[in-house]
């Protein structure tokens, strides 16, 4: 192991990977770390259209082209008395993306970073992080089988450690839980199950129940992968009255017609996991000398399928925020600034429509979903005319106060005449509102990806082009 580096990587996930290879493709020097030996399993299959772009970016799409994952072309919802299509082929650029099998496509994508110059370092732990004064200096690791360890030093830090959070959990203490979608996923394998007929070619399934929801994946391997989601406190109930995890499961996708049909005749051939699915976010999504990116920064419901896209997405940002530190010149306060709010803002836009997509609901038994709303406390943190303007620009005036934002607009969507795909009309918002000009500018600064990764000053660009 080096005792320097300029950029250490911890985690090699998505997040990780993504911004590795982006600051290795610059020209840096990386070493990522990660705990793990690929391929690890993990869950969050269904990928959005909006990494395809940063694949190319970072040379590695025909990579997955070539493995011959399942194509997505959209999802199909059934949603209280509403179904509908959400088809890919209706954006303007993009019309697919991919379901995959995790372990398979983040082994591709660290493989890739290592092909294009990033040191990678699998089975290694970072037990702690160093400062001087505020600024993070110094890693402490340990093989994961506790035979060697030391520490390296390095410029700057990119923290995509994932859920566990190592920044925000063990160093800063700022990771904050949203009142909202406390829940938990419960999920298996299935071979022989039947196609699904409705929806695009390759879609997800996605099908409410009173107490919950439930997806469908087609994954390349000739599986199927089926999930309920529902509250935990419903899920505990459920075992009181003795029931097994692998029972209750069962129970919840004969719930739904659609799914229950699916499975007719086939095999769960895996055994039945959980994993909880709170909703968080950090208050510092960078400081002195750091940057937390994917999972270490913020989680959301995986409703609408955006881990992938927010795991990718942060780490473009990233790697062209550092870039335009360490290579071109540009106030590290400012370039973190940017970082910070252009995540920061993606997030929330994408919380704010989880948010609105399941007030839509309409059905039988409401406890569920109206426990999905975000809380006065979550919305007075929020800018809720913003997120909904780039959201459904176009479906509501939003000439109303700011307070009134979420209740008027989610009305809206859920009315009796509100076109059926209204709740997704902008399913890829976060890349569409991407800050890539001088006009979507933040702290004064834009992304810019050709001819270079790097950030550019929007008052620069105005002089150049006079105005």
């Amino acid at each position: 192991m080096h005792e320097a580096v300029q950029i250490l990587v911890v985690g090699g996930g998505p997040a990780g990977s993504t911004t590795a290879t982006l600051l290795a493709r610059a020209g840096f020097s990386v070493t990522l770390l990660e705990r793990e030996t690929f391929p690890r399993y993990h869950i969050g299959e269904s990928l959005l259209p909006s990494c395809l772009p940063i694949l190319d970016l970072m040379g590695a799409r025909e990579k997955i082209e070539a493995h011959g994952f399942q194509r997505k072309g959209g999802a199909y919802f059934e949603w209280g008395t509403e179904k509908w299509d959400l088809r890919f082929n209706d954006l303007d650029d993009t019309t697919y993306s991919w379901q995959v099998i995790r372990s398979e496509f983040d082994h591709l994508l660290l493989e890739h970073a290592k092909s294009q110059g990033v040191d990678v370092r699998e089975g290694v732990s970072v037990k702690e992080i160093v400062f001087d004064g505020d600024r993070a200096v110094r890693a402490v690791w340990e093989r994961s089988d506790r035979n060697g360890g030391g520490e390296i030093s390095f410029d700057f830090l990119v923290d995509a450690s994932g859920r566990a959070g190592l920044m925000a959990t063990k160093h800063l203490g700022s990771r904050r839980f949203h009142d909202v979608f406390k829940n938990v996923g419960v999920w298996g394998y299935w071979q022989g199950t039947k196609e699904l007929e409705p929806g695009p070619d390759g879609a997800i399934a996605v099908c409410s129940i009173p107490q919950g929801w439930l997806w469908a994946i087609p994954l390349h391997d000739e599986t199927v992968s089926i999930g309920v989601v529902t509250s935990k406190a419903h899920l505990r109930e459920k075992q009181a009255e003795r029931a097994d995890l692998e029972e209750i499961y069962l129970t919840k996708i004969a719930e739904s017609p659609l799914i229950a049909d699916l499975i007719d005749g086939a095999r769960l051939v895996s055994e039945v996991k959980a994993e909880s699915d709170y909703s968080y976010v950090t208050e510092a999504f960078a400081g002195p000398g750091y940057a937390l990116v994917g999972d270490a920064a913020c989680f959301l419901d995986p409703l609408l399928s955006t881990g992938v896209h927010l795991a990718t997405y942060s780490g473009l940002l990233a790697a062209a925020s550092i870039t335009s530190v360490l290579r071109d010149g540009v106030a590290e306060e400012h370039a973190l600034r940017f970082y910070a709010k252009a995540y920061e803002k993606a997030y929330e836009r994408l919380l704010v429509l989880v948010s609105v997509f399941y007030q839509s609901y309409r059905g039988r038994d409401e406890h569920f979903f109206e426990a999905q709303k975000l809380t006065s406390r979550e919305k007075r943190r929020l800018n809720l005319h913003e997120a909904f303007l780039h959201i459904v620009t176009g479906i509501e005036d939003l000439a109303d106060a700011k307070e009134k934002a979420y209740e008027v607009v989610a009305d809206r969507l859920a009315g009796p005449n509100a076109p059926t795909n209204n709740p997704l009309a902008n399913h890829n918002a976060s890349m569409e509102q991407m800050p890539d000009s001088p006009s979507r500018a933040l702290a004064g600064l834009y992304l810019e990806t050709e001819p270079k990764l790097t950030l550019r000053r929007a008052d620069d660009a105005a002089v150049q082009t006079g105005k």
